[in-house]
């Protein structure tokens, strides 16, 4: 039983990687094209940042926290979004392809749902959102004097991915909507913007119901702000076991959402009923 689901998981990343060596062949035949998305991009995500930086010139801090403070967790939120959106393009398609009908067109294939779109498209523009993110980390990095520390770079690592999960769920959350509705991308633009733009400054300066709901609900707060305190030492026990534990709710909520989108799918009935 276990060398069968080892090999049918072994077919599945190697199909996964096929579909995605297609989209990647398909946006370099025009690399000049592709050179100026990239660049774009970044020149985009840095005009966000230099945005934070004209505040902080103007009134010199937020509260207690400093511009290099702050660029930790934009670094971390900027890279974990630049991660789901280069993989969860398909999931975005979905309200198209429920339109289109060609939705059930995946749904006859005798492949994961999940992992069609997954291998849909891979958007490589993206690399430019996430240099920028981790050229911003790397200059807080250097102005916080953290060093050359094998434990913060872990955490660092590991509070990206649970950032990169926790938009990659939203994503899909935003596909299970539109099984009901097909007007869904404006609510879920609400979590997945809203909430890159929310990860971005310390959840201390919002309001306590905000604070819960990005904790609780969205646990954005378990995958950026809680491994920032511990990576920058601002809190009692740097990287304790509870900073270690917190990136994985980012983990934890994207397992929900895909159990959510299984019973999605099972209850889904086609395009015209």
């Amino acid at each position: 039983m276990t060398t069968v689901i080892l090999s049918q998981f072994a077919n599945d990343a190697a199909l996964c990687c096929r579909l995605m060596s297609v989209s990647m062949r398909g946006q370099m035949q025009y690399r000049a094209s592709f050179l100026m998305l990239v660049a774009g991009t970044f020149a985009i995500s840095f005009l966000e940042f230099g945005a934070v930086w004209i505040m902080f010139d103007r009134f010199g801090h937020l509260r207690d926290w400093s511009l290099a403070e702050v660029a930790v967790f934009y670094g971390l939120v900027n890279s974990g979004f630049a991660l789901a959106e280069a993989t969860s393009r398909g999931f975005e398609h979905v309200p198209e392809a429920i339109r289109s009908g060609t939705f059930d067109r995946v749904l006859l294939r005798p492949r994961s749902i999940v992992l069609q779109l997954l291998g849909q498209e891979l958007q490589l523009r993206r690399v430019g959102r996430l240099s920028q993110g981790l050229l911003v980390l790397g200059w807080a990095w250097q102005e916080l004097g953290l060093g050359f520390d094998l434990p913060r770079l872990g955490l660092t690592g590991l509070a990206i991915l649970g950032s990169a999960s926790l938009f990659y769920a939203l994503s899909v959350l935003q596909g299970l909507l539109s099984f009901w509705t097909t007007e869904a991308l404006e609510i879920a633009n609400c979590l997945t913007h809203g909430g890159n733009f929310v990860g971005q400054y310390p959840i201390t300066i919002y309001r306590d119901s905000f604070r819960r709901f990005f904790t609780w609900i969205v646990p954005l707060a378990c995958v950026t702000y809680y491994p920032a305190l511990a990576i920058m030492g601002r809190n009692d026990a740097p990287l304790s076991l509870n900073s270690w534990l917190a990136p994985l709710a980012g983990f934890a909520f994207l397992a929900v959402s895909l159990r959510l989108w299984r019973f999605g799918v099972r209850y889904y009935r086609s395009t015209g009923s």
